[in-house]
């Protein structure tokens, strides 16, 4: 691996730490979605300073560059990281829709309510 992109690796990790820090000091970033990125700049900060990681599991599997090893490794966790993501927000587009139905339900509720509290005068 060469020294360029090792650099390159801890540059963007520790910019992302910070980042991550900055965020959920300023409470515009949960702890719960930080801590994959955190966990994951760790990472990227081994493999950069222990090359011989991505080389030993490179060879391993096959693959004949460490470089594309690191792709294939990154890619494929925000891959997970995404469908993990879309399953979130699929549950939570359910929880909104039956939060709008029964809201909708209580203000026809109230409604009707309302009127038949109005005849009765």
């Amino acid at each position: 691996m060469s020294i360029a992109l090792r650099v390159l690796l801890i540059v963007v990790s520790v910019l992302s730490m910070i980042i991550m820090m900055r965020k959920i000091r300023n409470s515009k970033f949960q702890i719960d979605y930080s801590i994959f990125w955190i966990i994951f700049s760790v990472v990227l900060i081994i493999i950069a300073i222990f090359p011989k990681i991505v080389l030993v599991a490179a060879d391993l599997i096959g693959i004949q560059s460490p470089v594309n090893m690191i792709f294939l490794v990154i890619i494929f966790i925000l891959l997970v990281k995404v469908f993990y993501m879309n399953i979130q927000i699929s549950q939570l587009e359910y929880k909104v829709k039956e939060l709008i139905q029964k809201l909708a339900l209580s203000e026809h509720k109230d409604s009707e309510a309302e009127k038949n509290k109005d005849c009765r005068f």
